[in-house]
């Protein structure tokens, strides 16, 4: 409890000895984010409530949208992005927005890298000779690695802790290393600059591992870093052609080009999702009517914020969500309906011949 940590003796005896910390309560505040109750409560309420008031039908076919580029472009929504998350949404489509947790994670990644790279190098010295000197030289290189190590632990800590309170749904934190060593062919880490090598890899990342069917790369007109990226992405692209990836400038001309421009592009991620959707519900074994049905009589089903497990290369949060209900569904022993196959009556004039017109 923030309140009575401060001013005691932790922050008196410890707090004011760390350097790093510019007044003896930080030490209080850091300890109440790793362990308060303070923001996770809150998330919790918001939960429950929604659960409570909110209801949602997972079985509809939405595309998702994977948005990256620009820092603000791709995690505010403003004027400045052509407001295209509510056009998205409005579109039909499921917008996943990175978290702004990526980016210290982002920044944390490269000052390891930098700090490796760059040992033994020091303020203009050389290496320490001697056994002694070598290894108090050995000792401080991984000392401060540790505490960069320790940096991205606490993050993740801080950040799962609040996802938890919202019930495991919200955005997980990909894993910077994974995203560099997937860019690398086509992107150097070193090249910095916006989100450097992170643009390509997440791209990759979730291109390849069935998380999402449309890559849209967002940045304000003239932002070199991210445009630097989009040139890679020629390449991305053609090593993985089964990716649909959009990127789009705001610039002063206005909203009209880069909305029909999305719509292009979503067009191609719709038709990939209804032929996924159509796949799925066709495998589970049971028709859509009778899965809705039995999410009609089961309001935790219809939750706002529910865990819906990913399934095996299956993209859409819809179609995870049918195999989802259809494995609760043969567990109870619901067995699948069969619907009555009408026969046409007998005549005896013979039917008309229909002439198919193209328009």
């Amino acid at each position: 409890d923030f309140a009575n940590i401060k001013g005691g003796w932790l922050s008196q005896n410890i707090g004011k000895r760390l350097p790093m910390l510019s007044s003896p309560d930080d030490l209080a505040k850091i300890l109440d984010q790793l362990r308060g109750d303070t923001f996770p409560k809150v998330m919790r309420d918001c939960r429950d409530y929604l659960n409570a008031n909110v209801e949602v039908d997972y079985t509809r076919c939405k595309p998702t949208v994977k948005v990256t580029g620009e820092f603000w472009a791709q995690t505010t929504e403003g004027d400045g992005n052509f407001h295209m998350f509510r056009f998205l949404e409005g579109e039909g489509a499921q917008v996943l927005v990175e978290p702004v947790a990526t980016w210290i994670g982002y920044m944390l990644h490269l000052a390891i890298i930098h700090f490796k790279e760059r040992q033994g190098l020091g303020k203009g010295e050389s290496m320490p000779k001697g056994f002694f000197g070598k290894l108090k030289h050995s000792w401080n290189y991984r000392f401060k690695l540790s505490m960069f190590n320790m940096g991205n632990g606490i993050l993740e800590r801080c950040y799962h802790r609040l996802r938890s309170a919202l019930g495991d749904t919200a955005h997980k934190l990909v894993n910077h290393h994974t995203i560099q060593k997937l860019a690398e062919p086509f992107y150097h880490s070193q090249a910095e600059g916006g989100e450097g090598y992170m643009e390509v890899g997440k791209a990759i990342f979730y291109a390849s591992n069935h998380l999402a069917h449309m890559i849209l790369s967002l940045k304000p007109f003239g932002c070199m870093p991210s445009t630097q990226s989009d040139g890679a992405q020629a390449a991305v692209t053609s090593a993985y052609p089964e990716m649909i990836f959009l990127p789009i400038e705001t610039s002063g001309e206005g909203d009209i080009n880069a909305y029909s421009r999305t719509q292009m592009a979503l067009g191609e991620a719709k038709v990939k999702c209804k032929a996924e959707f159509a796949e799925v519900v066709a495998r589970c074994g049971y028709p859509l009517a009778q899965i809705q049905k039995y999410v009609a009589e089961h309001r935790e089903l219809r939750r706002a914020i529910q865990v819906i497990p990913h399934q095996d290369k299956v993209i859409g949060q819809g179609a995870s969500f049918v195999l989802h209900v259809a494995s609760l569904m043969k567990a109870a022993g619901i067995k699948p309906e069969v619907a009555p196959v009408s026969l046409p009556a007998a005549s005896a004039e013979p039917a008309a011949e229909v002439q198919h017109q193209s328009v």
